[in-house]
């Protein structure tokens, strides 16, 4: 009985320019913003009729729909605007990329090459948040775009009076020693949103690999909308965690106890 080939943790190198390293999972990367721009351009295209066709009407409901969402989040229209942009273009992105990431063909066709400096066989194309720099990159745009809201809104001695907090000041030494736990849970929320979206993703990963090795055919279609459910969850956290984050960073902590 053949062994079941379970999916590394590192993504691997398809080709290499100079020394730009082409990814399979770069490679995933690039097709989800190929779909997302070919819909932009597909709306856009439809002119925006004041008599919608069916695809306009679907998109203007997903639009709609996220910024509802996200309004309910910021809690105002101004701070909505402003960031309905990026936390919509994250869970569109995750979201997109995800879902092709259980698409037939991928993790299955498989090509040679140089794999940790061995001649090795691996997927053309995988999962692009199965691998751990995907995910650092979105946790890290998250909290530095959060931090930088905090600054313009509240300005940088009150922004940074959250963290720094002098222990001559009331309430004397606390203040000091929360003040540190809160720089550092910065960095934790980095970590946290990094591995929560990477772990779920190659989880179900491997659960994909080792059911269809153990049961193949239809068995494993129930797993497939598993996937297609937890990819959708994990995009909306994942957005919904980032506006969390940017209002909180822009309230006093007067008004983040309140």
């Amino acid at each position: 009985m053949a062994a079941i080939s379970v999916p590394p943790l590192s993504s691997e190198t398809v080709l290499s320019v100079g020394i730009f390293e082409v990814r399979n999972t770069l490679l995933m990367a690039w097709l989800a913003m190929a779909v997302l721009i070919l819909l932009g351009l597909r709306l856009k295209a439809t002119g925006y009729k004041l008599i919608p066709g069916r695809f306009q009407t679907f998109m203007e409901l997903v639009i709609g729909g996220l910024y509802d969402f996200f309004l309910g989040i910021f809690g105002d229209e101004k701070t909505t605007r402003r960031f309905f942009p990026l936390v919509a273009t994250i869970f569109l992105f995750i979201l997109v990329a995800n879902w092709m990431g259980i698409l037939p063909g991928v993790g299955s066709i498989t090509v040679q090459g140089m794999h940790h400096g061995e001649l090795a066989t691996f997927p053309l194309l995988r999962s692009m948040n199965a691998d751990v720099n995907m995910t650092l990159v979105f946790a890290v745009v998250a909290i530095v775009v959060a931090q930088l809201a905090g600054l313009v809104a509240l300005g940088f001695a009150s922004h940074a009076g959250k963290f720094f907090v002098a222990p001559w000041k009331k309430p004397y030494g606390i203040g000091t020693f929360v003040g540190l736990l809160e720089f550092i849970g910065e960095f934790a929320r980095i970590i946290s949103f990094t591995f929560r979206l990477f772990g779920n993703i190659f989880a179900g990963e491997v659960l994909l690999v080792v059911i269809s090795f153990l049961v193949p055919y239809f068995v494993p279609i129930p797993f497939l909308g598993l996937e297609i459910f937890v990819g959708l969850i994990q995009a909306m956290v994942f957005a919904m965690l980032t506006s969390v984050f940017i209002k909180m960073a822009m309230e006093s902590h007067g008004e983040h106890a309140h």
